[in-house]
């Protein structure tokens, strides 16, 4: 579920990036965001393979998942430029971005409910 709540809270946050993009296409020299998480979820996952058990307190952890830590990040694309005030915002690609975006939240909704529902079926059945 902790995986699950980071990539719907990135997903989040690249739907606002691509708003302020989308509002600022006609900004001369502004040049648009993006959001990285995907290659922090990815590289989080590998390093975790490897765990160490520990049998005291005060034991260093070994290959603890950093995942908790994986946070999305905001960068800045420059570099390029699609028009000759500075912009390098296309508007086709920002739409495009928002429509995959869109779909991956719903995804991401539907998974994180469908937890949620096994939880409270577990939940009742443990009842009866």
């Amino acid at each position: 579920m902790g995986v699950l709540e980071k990539a719907l809270d990135a997903s989040w946050l690249r739907n606002e990036v691509i708003a302020h993009n989308i509002a600022n296409a006609d900004t001369p020299g502004y040049k648009k965001y993006k959001v990285k998480f995907e290659e922090e979820l990815r590289s989080a996952l590998e390093a975790s393979a490897l765990r160490g058990k520990k049998t005291r307190l005060k034991h260093l952890d070994i290959g603890v998942s950093p995942i908790d830590e994986v946070r999305p990040r905001v960068v800045r694309t420059g570099g390029t430029q699609m028009r000759e005030d500075g912009n390098n915002v296309d508007m086709d690609e920002e739409m495009t971005s928002l429509a995959k975006n869109a779909i991956m939240y719903n995804a991401l909704v539907q998974k994180i409910s469908g937890e949620f529902s096994k939880l409270k079926m577990v939940i009742n059945e443990g009842r009866k």
